[in-house]
């Protein structure tokens, strides 16, 4: 029986308690780290070809919320996702693209940063029924280098 990957977040449904860990510069060389907490709500649509996640997300700074949104290309196998911040509401990213081998999940975008070409990777791994991580990481150099710039560890609620 082979898998369908347009059920690999069927995972993620529902509700989780986020710790977030984020440096506080990106692609400067920084080595500080800002920590706070979140939540995280997942549910399906389009009948599970697609879902989407309500975050709240309660920086040092204050808090907001963002949405994640993830759509499954049944021709090409890969999944898209956006990020739509609630602080910026009329601009979503440029989605990231890509699909689950082996059980960790890639995607990639080509994006900008303070007017530079850069790749951009979010990573799902470590998953279980209970806990998740997701990274994001930056590339200045086409994806020989990588700094990771944003960990969230995931904790079921319900």
């Amino acid at each position: 029986m082979s898998h369908d990957p347009v059920h690999d977040f069927d995972w993620l449904f529902g509700s989780w308690r986020v710790r977030h860990r984020r440096l506080k510069e990106r692609l400067l060389n920084s080595t500080e780290w800002v920590e706070f907490d979140g939540t995280c709500v997942s549910r399906p649509l389009m009948g599970g070809a697609s879902n989407v996640d309500d975050n709240v997300l309660h920086l040092p700074e204050g808090t907001y919320q963002a949405v994640g949104l993830r759509a499954f290309d049944a021709k090409t196998k890969t999944w898209a996702i956006w990020w739509l911040d609630a602080r910026n509401p009329h601009s979503i990213d440029v989605p990231v693209v890509g699909g689950f081998k082996d059980g960790v999940g890639t995607f990639i975008a080509d994006e900008a940063l303070r007017g530079k070409p850069i790749k951009v990777r979010f990573q799902w791994s470590k998953i279980t029924q209970s806990t998740a991580q997701w990274e994001q990481a930056f590339s200045p150099d086409g994806g020989r280098t990588w700094e990771t710039n944003w960990v969230m560890h995931f904790t079921r609620t319900a």
